[in-house]
């Protein structure tokens, strides 16, 4: 994380202590990582946003440096914690920035806030409901947390990406990411909630959109570009899932475009 960055906290409407990392000034854009992850992974956008944007990283309930509570890992109270989060920044639209997993926790917010206070989505990576369904996941995925986590959890960290990481980097995102019970880590990946609730939950916000995403996801990216008001929508043909670190360059520029031009700040 970049040097600047300053660690916070706050305390969520049920009592969880949660962290959030911080750097500049001005107008606000929160990012929200994946399934596990901590929010240092963001550490690119930090470095680069916060030189004209308040960046605000935050470390869902379970992960990175956040309390480990023995619930709320689902996406209603995944939602509250981000509206907390906003409650705890103060007034003024934000920018919601969701990678994988992060994705549905700020649909989720949407869904129970509405988008008085969004500027705009960014969306990263993870599917919204349209058009066909993305492979699924391998049915022994659960199997393999429950009876060799360690292994399973360092495969996924390393298939996230297609540009070489440091072994030590990716040790340490690994080790962050079974903090959490690992029956907790499934609940994550098993959110009661159909297909078409976030479908409905993203053309519910009427902001603008960039939606950015690996080629899996192409087909839910064009009904994007097609069926919401404003729009914008990439496809990272050679990233992998981390694609805001695989083409770290790429998607800062983006945000920077989208940030600058295209969000409803007023």
């Amino acid at each position: 994380m970049a040097a600047t960055a300053g660690e916070r906290w706050f305390r969520t409407s049920d009592g969880v202590r949660l962290r959030y990392l911080e750097a500049g000034s001005g107008r606000v854009v929160v990012f929200v990582p994946g399934w596990c992850m901590p929010g240092r992974i963001f550490a690119p956008q930090v470095e680069v946003l916060s030189r004209r944007w308040r960046v605000v990283v935050l470390d869902p309930r379970g992960q990175g440096g956040s309390e480990v509570p023995r619930d709320g890992y689902e996406p209603t109270r995944r939602g509250q914690d981000v509206r907390d989060l906003l409650a705890h920044l103060g007034g003024g639209r934000v920018v919601l920035a969701g990678w994988s997993l992060g994705v549905l926790d700020v649909l989720s917010y949407a869904d129970l806030a509405g988008d008085g206070r969004i500027a705009g989505l960014a969306l990263i990576d993870n599917s919204v409901g349209e058009g066909t369904p993305p492979p699924p996941r391998p049915s022994r995925f659960f199997q393999n947390l429950r009876q060799r986590r360690e292994a399973t959890v360092r495969g996924f960290v390393a298939g996230m990406y297609r540009t070489p990481q440091e072994a030590s980097y990716l040790d340490g995102i690994a080790r962050e990411a079974q903090r959490m019970p690992v029956e907790a880590s499934i609940r994550l990946l098993s959110y009661p909630r159909p297909r078409e609730f976030w479908r409905d939950s993203l053309y519910a916000v009427r902001r603008p959109v960039y939606y950015a995403v690996t080629p899996r996801l192409r087909g839910q990216a064009e009904a994007v570009a097609q069926r919401h008001p404003a729009p914008v929508v990439e496809v990272y043909e050679g990233a992998g899932h981390a694609l805001f670190v695989d083409e770290a360059a790429r998607f800062n520029a983006s945000m920077e475009e989208f940030l600058s031009r295209r969000a409803a700040w007023g």
